[in-house]
């Protein structure tokens, strides 16, 4: 069993507080939330030991691994604490505000050899996975473009300010929406490296940007660019979508279908020349317990295996999150 807590009670932490309930190697021992009607609720209802601080927590439970779902703004403070006691992590998506406390933390947790993932759960998705199988047998050819595109309805009016309309607390699309499609991007093809212009339009909110447009060239010398906008009304929920464009072939793949065109036959089992389509239903790997989708239970599953030494920490690992920051903080850097 692996003893595992939780800090930050919210949207994003209920929901592994939930998936994580459902692991029989899962001992929850612990939630840590600011909110008494919250940990009231948790005592009450489901019958979890809670606390209003996260230290007192850790005192008490002494956990071997700890999800963290706070605000970013908080993440550097409590993740360093958590590592310097030699506390496995998982921390929810973007990592760090700083660039410069990524870093520190990715040393950190190398020193302290502890397990250490964040949320960027498209890595999960069976679609995005072939995909990054796809690149790395080579077929499509030399890939000479990318577009990396997400859009959802956020953000579709003016209205009071919340935590995602302050910089500070982590609020705005570049890095709520679009540090997904970075990730995804760094992952399957190599980590941006320069950025050449970028376009960051406030749509709706006054302090933020709604809209991050921005073109790219990676460590391998690949370019290509992101478009990403969470005022987008056209669409139900997010949707995120990678194109690539080689010399053997084109591939174009969201969550849901994958559809790859191949000049040349017989170059990967399974996939034949011109137009092959597959779907998620295809390349998805089944859950023991499933909730909002397949890839939030696999990755929580990954990081309790990992912790448990009963597989590689190799999968969204704080060294690729902060490839993703850096990205971030160069896009922004690019915007002045």
């Amino acid at each position: 069993m692996l003893k595992i807590a939780l800090i930050g009670a919210g949207k994003m932490g209920i929901s592994h507080l939930s998936i994580l309930g459902g692991y029989a190697e899962a001992d929850i021992v612990g939630v840590c939330d600011t909110s008494k009607m919250v940990t009231d609720f948790l005592t009450k209802h489901g019958g979890f030991k809670c606390f209003s601080d996260y230290k007192e927590m850790i005192t008490a439970v002494k956990p071997d691994a700890v999800v963290v779902a706070v605000p970013t703004k908080y993440h550097y403070e409590i993740i360093k604490d958590l590592i310097s006691k030699g506390i496995h992590v998982f921390a929810e998506k973007p990592f760090c505000l700083n660039y410069e406390h990524s870093k520190e933390l990715v040393s950190l947790a190398a020193e302290k050899k502890v397990v250490n993932q964040v949320g960027y759960h498209n890595k999960f998705i069976g679609t995005f996975q072939e995909v990054k199988r796809i690149v790395q047998s080579g077929i499509l050819g030399e890939i000479y473009h990318f577009v990396g595109e997400s859009y959802g309805p956020v953000v579709l009016k003016k209205k009071a300010d919340t935590w995602r309309s302050d910089p500070s607390e982590g609020g705005g699309c570049l890095l709520d929406y679009a540090s997904h499609v970075i990730d995804l991007i760094n992952d399957t093809l190599s980590p941006i490296e320069t950025i050449k212009g970028t376009l960051l339009k406030s749509i709706y909110s006054g302090k933020v940007e709604d809209a991050v447009y921005s073109l790219l060239e990676l460590q391998s010398g690949q370019s290509g660019l992101i478009s990403v906008n969470w005022s987008d009304d056209t669409y139900r929920k997010m949707s995120t979508t990678l194109t690539l464009v080689g010399t053997k072939g084109k591939l174009v793949s969201d969550a849901n279908e994958l559809k790859v065109f191949l000049k040349d036959a017989d170059v990967l089992p399974g996939y034949n020349k011109g137009w092959n389509v597959k779907y998620i239903t295809d390349l998805q790997e089944g859950v023991d317990f499933y909730l909002r989708g397949e890839e939030y239970s696999s990755q929580l599953h990954y990081f309790t295996q990992s912790a448990m030494g009963n597989q590689p920490n190799s999968i969204n690992t704080f060294a690729s999150a902060a490839n993703t920051d850096k990205a971030i903080h160069l896009i922004k850097q690019s915007a002045k």
